[in-house]
């Protein structure tokens, strides 16, 4: 545990009555100053079917002495709708816990009712927390009419992706990183005309891609795989959530002018032609056997040792490398679109009025101490795991291997750590191990890979993935529209585009639009 926590803790411990020296209150009052607060917490546990931490779970004791916070402890259902129901037949009766996980659409609606309480005043109560967990995006999710009223902890790992070039195509053929879309077409062209492989056969193309399109309508149109070329354009994605621009991306002139540039990759033959019938696996077998020299992918798809190791074995002196995203003419660059999940916990009214927020502050900060931590997250250290050369937990060299964390009957002892997870390094250490590919001996490691690519220029679209989605008729008649396009079934032109476009709003485009739109601001993603 870092000096400045333990400090920062004892300052606490001391506030709440249990320090050592000073003047103390004497008989009952004594007794009810050092009274433990308690603490009800109900909590969406890690693995369901794991079942609940043990009565006697130490971790509950040593919150006790640590903390003097007695805490009580319960599992919300499995299903997100039953989690729902039990929050929402709690909120009806005023009897929610203290503390507890709840969905966001539940969460506005206490809101609106006045039975959860703002949590503004607890973030600087636990600064370390807060520095790992809760950035601007974060307290957005959670914001209501200004005041935050949960905590909300990071999900699914976001920007696991990247734009990657065959730097050994590049300098086969003398060529640079592309900065610009007009730089990257002439490397594009190259690696389809120049023989980059150097196997005299015209099987080269520049660009890789297939149709990865979403039942929620984040990345419509041609999908994710394409969003550096309309991001280069300033319209990648579905939608657009800025207050200034909030609409269907496909109301702005320069998703035509995106769309035109994809129609000159398919027309000049920079694309690999098998695009449009490539599913994932046929996607990632391709890249693999050294048929095209861009792509967008994730990192571990890409990186992780046992999908790396086919391109390794058929080109060992291959090398992809991680790049910025092409920049437009007006400058403009995206990856793509990234929303976030969260986990949110909320602090009930009523805990709030009982005072407990700053035992809620301290509790949950003790959780991201070093300490909370690792208990939480993996359990004893010695006993259920030991720390690897690299700083993250392993099971090897237990004494007793059957109490390592990774067995299913150790699960209930880490059933909270969804509390804690943060996707830091540490997480991500045990989830990409470095490794020696095997065939090159080449260093690898889809977590440097990771970081790299969520260093580059990506769109915020929080909360773009639930957004009413267009229907199937409309969402169709959107999606082959565009194909159509790109492929010379339908001629585009600026007139047929605008053509197009109106038969699409009269279909139901402009309503969809408003409706997003609509739905986007009730809940606080457009502020």
């Amino acid at each position: 545990m870092k000096k400045a926590f333990v400090c920062c803790l004892l300052a606490g411990i001391a506030a709440f009555g249990f320090a050592s020296g000073g003047s103390q209150p004497s008989g009952a009052a004594q007794n009810a100053a050092n009274a433990p607060v308690t603490i009800e917490l109900w909590y969406g546990a890690s693995v369901t079917e794991a079942g609940p931490p043990p009565v006697d779970w130490k971790v509950l004791q040593l919150i006790k002495d640590r903390l003097n916070i007695d805490l009580k402890i319960s599992a919300l259902p499995s299903g997100p709708g039953d989690q729902d129901v039990k929050i929402n037949a709690a909120a009806a009766g005023n009897s929610l816990p203290d503390l507890f996980q709840v969905s966001r659409d539940v969460l506005r609606n206490l809101v609106r009712i006045g039975i959860v309480a703002p949590v503004d005043d607890l973030f600087p109560q636990m600064p370390h927390r807060t520095s790992i967990m809760y950035d601007a995006d974060a307290k957005n999710y959670v914001t209501f009419n200004g005041k935050a009223y949960g905590f909300p902890s990071p999900g699914a790992i976001i920007k696991n992706e990247g734009l990657l070039i065959r730097k050994d195509w590049l300098d086969k053929l003398g060529l640079s990183v592309p900065v610009t879309t007009e730089e990257l077409f002439t490397v594009m062209k190259a690696f389809t005309e120049k023989d980059p492989d150097g196997n005299g056969r015209a099987d080269t193309y520049g660009f890789g891609a297939f149709l990865e399109l979403t039942a929620s309508s984040f990345e419509d149109g041609l999908g994710r795989r394409f969003d550096p070329l309309f991001g280069a354009f300033g319209v990648a994605g579905t939608w657009d959530l800025t207050k200034e621009g909030a609409g269907l991306n496909i109301h702005k002139p320069e998703y035509y002018d995106a769309l035109a540039y994809v129609k000159r990759m398919v027309d000049e033959k920079v694309i690999d032609p098998n695009w449009i019938s490539y599913n994932k696996d046929d996607f990632r077998a391709a890249w693999k056997q050294g048929r095209f020299g861009v792509m967008r992918e994730q990192n571990a798809a890409y990186a992780a040792e046992s999908n790396y190791a086919p391109f390794d074995k058929n080109f060992p002196n291959g090398q992809w490398l991680v790049i910025d995203p092409p920049k437009g003419p007006a400058g403009k660059q995206s990856v793509g679109v990234y929303t976030q999940s969260y986990r949110i916990y909320s602090v009930s009214t009523k805990a709030m009025q009982a005072g407990k927020g700053p035992a809620i502050a301290k509790l949950l900060e003790w959780m991201s101490s070093d300490e909370g931590y690792y208990l939480l997250g993996w359990g004893e250290k010695g006993v259920n795991y030991n720390l690897g050369p690299d700083g993250s937990p392993t099971v090897e060299g237990l004494p007793d291997p059957s109490k390592g964390y990774t067995r299913p009957e150790m699960q209930p002892l880490t059933q909270l750590r969804n509390i804690v997870y943060y996707n830091g390094e540490i997480e991500l250490l045990s989830r990409y191990p470095t490794y020696k590919a095997p065939t090159s001996g080449k260093t690898m490691s889809a977590l440097t890979v990771l970081q790299d690519m969520q260093s580059r220029p990506w769109t915020p679209n929080i909360g773009g993935d639930t957004l009413p989605p267009a229907g199937n008729d409309l969402q169709r008649f959107l999606q082959q529209g565009v194909v159509e396009f790109v492929l010379g079934q339908r001629p585009l032109t600026r007139d047929t585009w605008r053509t197009w476009v109106s038969n699409f709003d009269s279909m139901g485009g402009l309503n969809w639009e408003k409706s997003g739109i609509e739905a986007a601001k009730a809940a606080g993603y457009i502020q």
